[in-house]
C-alpha cells in the first residue's frame, strides 16, 4: 500500500545531545497533531533526547522520560503561541493548546499483539502526536503515511538521523523540516 505514496529522506548528522534536542525541538514547532513518528535504533542512540527536543516544541514543559516500563507516558499539550498573518505582517495570536504527546516505548514488549489487545492503536489516528520507540518490535500494521526517523550512534557524541517520510502530509513535513534546520543552524 505504501509504494503509491511519496516518500522522502533526510539525513542528518548530530554532533551533540544538544543538537540532537534542537532538531527535535525544531520539528515539534512543526506538529499539529495527529502525527505518527516511529523511532528506531540500537540504545543509546537519542530516541529519548530526540523526544525530548520534539517535546519542548510543541511547548511541554514536563520532564520526558523514557517510558520503558510503562509502555505509554501521556504529556497534555500546553498552551502554545500560534503565528498568523493579518493584514500584511505576521503576529502572534492568542496562545491555543498543543496537541497532546503520547510516547511509547516498545523496547521491553514481548508480544506484538499487547499493542492492540490494550487498544493503543486509537492513538496513532488520533489528535495527539505519537512518538513510538522500538517501532520495529511491534509486528503491526503502521498507518501507511507516517514518519520514520532511524537514529544510529556514530561514535560518543555524533548520531545519525535519517528521516524517511511516507504521504504527502509527512513529505510537506520533511521539506519544512529541512528548511527551518537549514535556515537556524546552517547544517
Amino acid at each position: 500500500m505504501t509504494e503509491h505514496l511519496p516518500r522522502e529522506t533526510l539525513e542528518l548528522v548530530s554532533r551533540s545531545a544538544q543538537q540532537t534536542q534542537q532538531i527535535g525541538r525544531t520539528l515539534g514547532t512543526l506538529l499539529r497533531g495527529g502525527e505518527l513518528l516511529l523511532f528506531e535504533g540500537q540504545l543509546g542512540a537519542g530516541k529519548t533526547t530526540f523526544t525530548q527536543g520534539l517535546a519542548k516544541g510543541l511547548g511541554i514543559t514536563t520532564t520526558i522520560s523514557s517510558p520503558t516500563f510503562t509502555i505509554l507516558k501521556e504529556y497534555p499539550g500546553q498552551p502554545r503561541a500560534q503565528s498568523e498573518r493579518i493584514g500584511g505582517s505576521w503576529s502572534t495570536a492568542s496562545s491555543q493548546r498543543g496537541p497532546a504527546l503520547y510516547h511509547f516505548d516498545l523496547y521491553r514488549l514481548e508480544d506484538p499483539d499487547e499493542i492492540l489487545d490494550l487498544g493503543f492503536e486509537d492513538y496513532f489516528s488520533g489528535s495527539g502526536v505519537c512518538v513510538i520507540e522500538w517501532a520495529e518490535n511491534a509486528d503491526i500494521s503502521w498507518l501507511p503515511e507516517r514518519l520514520a526517523i532511524h537514529l544510529s550512534v556514530i561514535n560518543e557524541t555524533e548520531r545519525r538521523l535519517r528521516f524517511i517520510a511516507t504521504g504527502t502530509v509527512y513529505c510537506e513535513l520533511l521539506r519544512h523540516l529541512q528548511k527551518q534546520i537549514y535556515a537556524s543552524t546552517g547544517f
